[in-house]
C-alpha cells in the first residue's frame, strides 16, 4: 500500500519532511491523533508500531475500547440522479441497495489489486458512467 504501513489492524501514513529531515506519520482511519516520527524506515516503523501499542495500552488503562479503524459502514454522499440510477439496478437485480453497493466496490477494488493501472478501455468506460 502506497505511503501507509499495517500493524494489528490499524495502519499509519508514512511522510517525510526535508525541512526537519524527518520521517513522520499519524495512526489513519481513527479519530484519535495519535503520531510518531523516525529519522530512516527503521526507526519509523518501529515508532509506528510502538505508537499502536501505546494507543491500545492507554484505552485498556482508561477502560475505554479501543476505536477500530473500520466498521463496515460509511455513509456516501451522492447526487439524486445517481441515487435514482443504483436503486433502480439494485431493484431489477432483486439486492437491496447495501448489497448492490457493497458488490460494485467489491468488484471495483478487486479489479485495482490486480492491475496497477487500469487499462484506456476500463478508463473510458468508467468516465462515461461518471458523465451520464
Amino acid at each position: 500500500m502506497k505511503d501507509m504501513m499495517k500493524y494489528k489492524e490499524y495502519y499509519g501514513s508514512v511522510h517525510y519532511s526535508d525541512e526537519d529531515l524527518v520521517f513522520y506519520g499519524k495512526i489513519a482511519f481513527v479519530r484519535a491523533l495519535v503520531s510518531y516520527e523516525g529519522t530512516d524506515v527503521k526507526s519509523l516503523r518501529q515508532a509506528f508500531e510502538e505508537a499502536v501499542d501505546d494507543y491500545l495500552d492507554t484505552c485498556k488503562e482508561l477502560g475505554k475500547e479501543p476505536e477500530k479503524p473500520f466498521k463496515g459502514t460509511f455513509n456516501v454522499r451522492i447526487g439524486p440522479e445517481l441515487h435514482q440510477r443504483v436503486a433502480v439496478a439494485a431493484a431489477q437485480r432483486g439486492v437491496s441497495l447495501n448489497g448492490y453497493i457493497a458488490d460494485v466496490l467489491k468488484r471495483e477494488t478487486a479489479y485495482e489489486q490486480v492491475c496497477k493501472e487500469p487499462d484506456a478501455k476500463y478508463v473510458k468506460r468508467t468516465k462515461k458512467i461518471l458523465a451520464a
